[in-house]
């Protein structure tokens, strides 16, 4: 089944990352991995909203603050089959973006791309000590006794890169507002036995910058999003 898709790139002060990354990022034309490109941009103030518009990629300027802000705009002010979200940062791999629409259109509802598959690369797994890696292993290992009904173990409930259906996306009825959007996606997903599909992916470096999310209080709000979620699964709210 032919899809329309749109990557969607999420941005806020990204401009020394895009000025590397986005001459690398296939342009749309036949045969490409998706149909459409957007930003939606977190209120930027380094520039990055006249690069994207200098290089004709249509912007929405975000309306509500917060990660989830971003995917809830998408996916109700543009017009997709479905969305491959993207941060063009450096860690997450344009050369993975391909994959996403062969595994749509073979009828998945949510792909991820796993960082904790056999055959994938985490951006800890060169060190000893990898408390990162150990922590999504954590989250990922409660979601699946909590959640998981049917189908294969999730290994990577919280990557942001990944791509879900218009349709599955409004199913879920997903309003956090932060960066555990993407972890109230899959245990939803999980809830509702979705058809999820993840693939191995190699995650690399920030090329520029420095990640805005900062380890402990990030673990807490996950902590608190997974309670949240087994709350409104026990009482029954799908």
């Amino acid at each position: 089944m032919a899809l329309k898709i749109a990557l969607i790139l999420l941005v806020r002060n990204e401009l020394p990352c895009l000025e590397i990354m986005l001459e690398k990022i296939p342009p749309v034309g036949d045969g490409s991995s998706y149909d459409y490109i957007f930003a939606v941009d977190g209120a930027s103030t380094d520039g990055t909203v006249p690069y994207l518009d200098d290089h004709g990629i249509k912007v929405l300027n975000q309306k509500k603050v917060g990660r989830g802000g971003a995917f809830h705009q998408t996916i109700d002010e543009v017009d997709a089959d479905a969305y491959i979200f993207f941060s063009p940062d450096g860690n997450e791999g344009i050369e993975d973006l391909h994959r996403f629409r062969p595994i749509l259109e073979g009828g998945a509802d949510l792909v991820i791309a796993s960082r904790m598959m056999p055959e994938s690369h985490n951006e800890e797994d060169d060190q000893f000590l990898r408390p990162r890696k150990w922590a999504n292993n954590g989250f990922n290992w409660f979601v699946n006794t909590l959640f998981r009904q049917s189908g294969p173990y999730i290994t990577d409930s919280i990557n942001g890169y990944r791509a879900i259906t218009r349709s599955a996306a409004k199913y879920l009825r997903l309003d956090a507002p932060d960066y555990t959007i993407e972890y109230q996606m899959t245990m939803r997903a999980l809830h509702a036995k979705l058809n999820i599909v993840e693939f191995p992916t190699f995650e690399g470096e920030r090329v520029a910058g420095e990640t805005g999310a900062p380890s402990i209080p990030t673990g807490l709000r996950f902590i608190g999003r997974l309670w949240s979620e087994f709350q409104r699964k026990r009482r029954g709210d799908d």
